[in-house]
């Protein structure tokens, strides 16, 4: 081995990951990495761009395991006494940002939709540049700049400036070729079969 080949500890850094392409489990793959990280003392902030009609499995996952990692945490999780720039006192959050399955395409989209997009992504870039989370995950933000609500441009300038430790994962179909370029990890699901083919519905505790 080379002497100045890296070692893995002086190589540890915060990644940028995309799931992306036209098969399921995006989000789901996030949600294992997410849930991983958190078991492992990480502070996880999942943001829901365009999902916010239902009520999804995984936000009562989320407070189970909150309940289940402060108290084994202590005051790791509650500094004393807390600063403004004081860490979450959550350990894994979940927030849906937008309204549910929105209408697009030229005049036809919503404003009211589009504004939320605005909103979450402002949400999204502080908490990336904050430094207060270790994992930040952007579930279905290539929709949204897929659907012309968001500009890639002004992600891939907060990702460049995000600090050193931060990984942050973006899910949904059509992942922006300069986002890829940015990525470390890029994962494409790729459709062989979907049970809604042959007319099954959504299953709770499988799709949602």
């Amino acid at each position: 081995m080379s002497d100045s080949a890296p070692t893995p500890e002086s190589s540890r850094r915060g990644l940028i990951l995309i799931n992306t392409g036209p098969g399921k489990g995006k989000t789901t793959a996030a949600l294992g990495t997410a849930f991983r990280a958190a078991g492992n003392g990480m502070r996880v902030l999942f943001l829901q761009f365009l999902k916010g009609s239902w009520h999804y499995g995984e936000l009562d996952a989320a407070q189970a395991l909150n309940a289940a990692l402060t108290p084994a945490l202590g005051t790791a999780l509650t500094p004393d006494p807390s600063p403004p720039s004081a860490p979450p006192a959550q350990h894994f959050v979940i927030k849906q940002l937008g309204r549910g399955f929105v209408k697009v395409g030229g005049a036809e989209t919503d404003p009211e939709d589009i504004r939320l997009v605005e909103e979450a992504w402002a949400e999204s870039a502080a908490a990336i540049l904050s430094g207060e989370w270790d994992l930040v995950v952007l579930d279905e933000i290539n929709y949204a700049i897929g659907y012309k609500m968001l500009d890639p441009d002004a992600v891939a300038d907060v990702l460049r400036r995000k600090p050193e430790m931060v990984h942050v994962i973006l899910t949904g179909r059509n992942a922006h070729p300069l986002l890829i370029e940015l990525a470390d990890t890029v994962t494409e699901m790729r459709e062989v079969k979907h049970a809604y083919q042959k007319g099954i519905l959504a299953q709770r505790g499988i799709e949602f």
